[in-house]
Order: structure tokens, then C-alpha cells, then sequence
């Protein structure tokens, strides 16, 4: 065998290991949390998103498991009424309402606003807490902008996904409005200072937030609209949003409610109002259909409200395990890759026409859409079929949109391996498949190493989609902190390190890997 083939054979053998380690490790963090929720139940698992900061859900700076906020607060009560134990699970916001009718939790709570459409879909709380949207505008416009309407052709920012936006949107057709749709509530108001944008539209919680940590802007008195906050569960659920409604409504008469949001300091004369309109509204038909027809109009969801911490060093922890959790979903994943791409690329090469032909559609399709739109199909798509872990669903997504890159990648580094050599190795009395191993598929490796890592470094990148999917990888940890925070400044460099950290270590092994393999 010559020292090509020994290589080749070693460096197999090494991706065989890699894969049967990481699949080792996957199986080994199935088995704990299996076993964690074993020693735990029963529990009541409830989704938020963390990214939203206090006073609503907020990790805890020195450990992302611990969570905070008065929702947080308020799912531990329902729980102690059950006589379940609390359990967090991390999810994105626009994703919640999928989620919970997906089962991956019992309960959604992070500012999700009531609205006649979340009640067409699933099973609503009772409305727990009335918040007012406001406007907010320069001090120069103060008597300018009081209303949208005084808006017209002017730049409104506010949240996306959120009712808020839907106002705005009306407000175009009517006003003639330009709504500006911000994933965060830090930059909206940032850039109302800054003069990119005239008002902002969000939930006086917010505001009241922003105006602690950004000056040059104020906030008219008169409320554009109300809303209140509500609990979603599976549309099927009913028996458990009624006992969560019971639990709610004691809560509410014996004054647990006021202290919790007293607590997070988003107690007023107004929530006071409200609180007892609910209490009258209870005595009279204690139902929760009463509740339901206590909505008003209904604004926007809202996002993050609380104090930053005092260094972001502490968030240095969190985010280190964040990045262990993104590298070894980028490992597993990648090794999923090469070995579906390699046998895509054989496939492609030696198959038969109708295998060719399928394995094409594959590839095209794959390549045709985007792997985030993959990656939720996959998810919650495929949840009445089967429902994978969110782990393993994330591999899969990545392993399977990458794989038909590296076919590609493969397929023309074997085809560029000269016709001279393979029809050599087939007198001396070589098989296809020795062709294959000893003569074209080691010099079809040092063809393809050099791609083989951009993609890799490419994959490392894409693993930040994975969080739609209620995995917290290490730029879903990064924007929790940001948003908390309030900038994205010191908490973008220290991810963007800690990518540079995982990602140059690989290319200039692959570089070194390349130099060997090419003497």
C-alpha cells in the first residue's frame, strides 16, 4: 500500500473515531437529561425567551439556567398550584406558540400579548397584567408627534412580529405612516436619538427601561393603546389552562400578583385599576370566557426591562458554554455532512441513472432553499410524524443542507483525478471499490481539503440559526446579554473572539494537513 493509501486509511479511521465520540457525547447528554427529568418530576416545563431581559425573563449573568422576571415568578406559582416544580426552557420569542402546541413545554409565558387570533389558535390564560403602548419622540417634537396620525410620512420604529408592527402597519394604509421593524428594543430608541427614526412605538415597560439607560428622548403621557400579557398553552390543553387560571386568579385575590409586580417595579395606579376590575369581573362569572372579554385593544408584546450587570466579564461563563454546546453541534454535524456528501458523491459518480438523477433533485433542492426554512420544517414541520430533540434536529438540519455542498465538493475533486490513472489501476487488476480507496479517493481528499474547511468555517457560522429551534448556542447567549445589557458593543467583540478562537485553530490545521498530504 503505498503512503497515500496509509494516510487516507489513518485519516479515515480518525473520522470514524471523531463520529463515534461525538455521537457518544450526544447519546451520554440524552441520557442526562432523560435522567434529570426523571429525578425532578413531576414538572411543569414552561418556554421564554431569556433574550427578553427583565422585568419580563432574564438570565442570570453567572449561570444562563437561573432566570429571573416576574413571569419567571409567576410560572413558579402555577407550579407550586399544581404541585409541579418549575422547569425553563429557552426559545425564541416568535417561536413560543409552535413550540407549545409542539410539546416541547406545557406553557408559554415571555410578555405574549392577548390578542382575538392567539385565542383562535390556542388555549389563553387569563390576562394577568395591562400594559399601555406609548409613543415615544424627541423632546423638539414633543408637541409635534402626540398621535399616529400626526406621524404622517414620518419613520416609526417598534418591534417586529408584534402588534405593534400591525398598528404601524394600519397606520401606513391610513396615515401614510413608514414603520421600521427592529429585532431588539435597545437600537429603536438609540436610533430616535440618533435621528434615524422620528418615534417609537412599544409597551410603557420599555420605554420606562430605555429612558434609564438612553437620555434625549421622551415619552407622550396619553396611551395609543392597551394590552395585557397572557399565558399560552396547547390549543388541546383546556384542563390545564383552567387549573392555571384557578391558581392565577388566588394569586390575584390575596394579593400575591401586586407583590410580584411590585417587586420588578412595574406597579402603578393604573395595573391597580386593573387588578380590581379582574377581581369584580371573578366575583360576578368567574370564568375564564369573562377573562377573555376583559381585552381591550391590544398592542405589542413586550421584550426585555431591567438593570445591567456590573461588568460583562460575568457573562464570560455562560458564553464559554454556549460556544461548547455551538462547537460540538458544528463537529457533529460536520461529520454528518462528509459522510452523507462522500456517499452522495459516490452515488453521483458510479450510480446508475435513476440513482444520478435522484441524488441531483436532492442536491439541488438542498442548495435551492434556505437552511433555516430546512431546519424549521424539520422541527416543527415533521412534529406529527416524529419529534426529534432539538439537539438532534439541529444536526440533522446542518449535517443534511451541508452534505449536498460537500457532494459537490467531492464529486469534482474526484472527477479531476486523471482518467490515465483510474484506467492504470484497473489493469493491474484493481476493483472499483480499490480504485475507489487506494488510487482516486486519497488524491480526491487533498483536492477537497481547502473547501472542506471553508465549509466547515461556514457551518461554525450557520450554527447561530440553530436558536429558532430552542437551542442556545453562543450567539443566542450573546444577544440574551446584549439585550439585557443594552449594547451589543463589548458582548459582540467577546462572541466574535470566541468564534476567531474555535475557527482558526481548524485552518491552520487544514493548511498544515494540506502541506503534508501534498508531498
Amino acid at each position: 500500500m503505498s503512503d497515500a493509501a496509509r494516510r487516507f486509511a489513518r485519516s479515515r479511521w480518525m473520522w470514524y473515531l471523531l463520529t463515534a465520540l461525538l455521537a457518544s457525547m450526544l447519546l451520554t447528554a440524552c441520557d442526562r437529561t432523560s435522567t434529570n427529568t426523571s429525578q425532578t418530576a413531576p414538572t411543569l416545563r414552561w418556554g421564554g425567551d431569556a433574550e427578553g431581559g427583565a422585568p419580563f425573563v432574564e438570565a442570570d449573568p453567572a449561570n444562563a439556567s437561573i432566570v429571573h422576571g416576574f413571569d419567571v415568578e409567576i410560572a413558579s406559582a402555577i407550579a407550586t398550584g399544581l404541585g409541579r416544580t418549575p422547569q425553563f426552557v429557552q426559545v425564541s420569542w416568535p417561536s413560543i406558540e409552535q413550540s407549545v402546541t409542539r410539546g416541547d413545554f406545557d406553557v408559554g409565558m415571555s410578555g405574549l400579548e392577548d390578542r382575538p387570533e392567539l385565542r383562535a389558535r390556542m388555549a389563553v390564560s387569563l390576562p394577568y397584567f395591562e400594559f399601555r403602548e406609548v409613543l415615544a419622540v424627541r423632546p423638539a417634537d414633543a408637541t409635534r408627534f402626540r398621535t399616529l396620525a400626526d406621524l404622517a410620512k414620518r419613520r416609526v420604529a417598534t418591534l417586529g412580529s408584534t402588534q405593534a408592527y400591525t398598528m404601524l402597519l394600519e397606520a401606513q394604509r391610513v396615515h401614510g405612516v413608514i414603520p421600521v421593524s427592529y429585532d431588539d428594543d435597545v437600537y429603536p430608541y438609540k436610533d430616535l436619538v440618533a435621528g434615524r427614526v422620528d418615534a417609537v412605538l412599544l409597551d410603557h415597560v420599555l420605554a420606562d427601561r430605555a429612558m434609564r439607560r438612553t437620555a434625549g428622548f421622551v415619552v407622550q403621557p396619553e396611551p395609543v393603546a392597551i394590552g395585557h400579557y397572557v399565558a399560552v398553552f396547547a390549543p388541546e390543553r383546556h384542563a390545564l389552562r383552567d387549573s392555571a387560571d384557578a391558581i392565577l386568579r388566588a394569586r390575584l385575590v390575596d394579593g400575591s400578583l401586586e407583590r410580584i409586580f411590585r417587586t420588578w417595579g412595574v406597579w402603578d395606579e393604573a395595573q391597580a385599576r386593573y387588578q380590581q376590575q379582574l377581581i369584580a369581573q371573578f366575583a360576578e362569572q368567574p370564568t375564564n370566557d369573562t377573562a377573555a372579554g376583559s381585552t381591550g385593544t391590544v398592542a405589542s408584546a413586550p421584550r426585555s426591562a431591567g438593570t445591567s450587570p456590573a461588568s460583562l466579564t460575568a457573562y464570560l461563563p455562560a458564553l464559554l458554554r454556549a460556544a461548547v454546546i455551538t462547537l460540538g453541534i458544528s463537529l457533529a454535524a460536520m461529520a454528518l455532512a462528509m459522510v452523507a456528501g462522500g456517499a452522495i458523491a459516490t452515488g453521483r459518480v458510479y450510480g446508475g441513472p435513476v440513482l444520478r438523477a435522484a441524488l441531483s433533485i436532492y442536491v439541488e433542492v438542498v442548495r435551492g432553499t434556505p437552511v433555516l426554512l430546512q431546519l424549521f420544517v424539520l422541527y416543527y414541520g415533521l412534529s406529527g410524524v416524529i419529534r426529534l430533540p432539538a439537539l438532534v434536529a439541529a444536526i440533522l438540519g446542518l449535517g443534511l443542507n451541508y452534505a449536498a455542498y460537500e457532494s459537490e465538493i467531492y464529486r469534482s475533486a474526484l472527477m479531476a483525478i486523471p482518467r490515465a490513472q483510474l484506467e492504470a489501476a484497473r489493469t493491474l487488476g484493481l476493483t472499483e471499490w480499490q480504485v475507489l480507496r487506494l488510487v482516486r479517493g486519497p488524491q480526491a481528499l487533498r483536492l477537497a481539503l481547502a473547501p472542506m474547511t471553508n465549509d466547515f468555517v461556514a457551518l461554525l457560522k450557520d450554527s447561530s440559526l440553530v436558536s429558532v429551534i430552542t437551542v442556545v448556542e453562543l450567539t443566542k447567549q450573546t444577544a440574551i446579554y446584549a439585550t439585557n445589557s443594552g449594547s451589543w458593543v463589548v458582548p459582540g467583540l467577546m462572541c466574535g473572539v470566541i468564534y476567531l478562537c474555535m475557527s482558526l485553530p481548524l485552518s491552520r490545521l487544514a493548511r498544515r494537513l494540506e502541506a503534508r498530504w501534498s508531498t
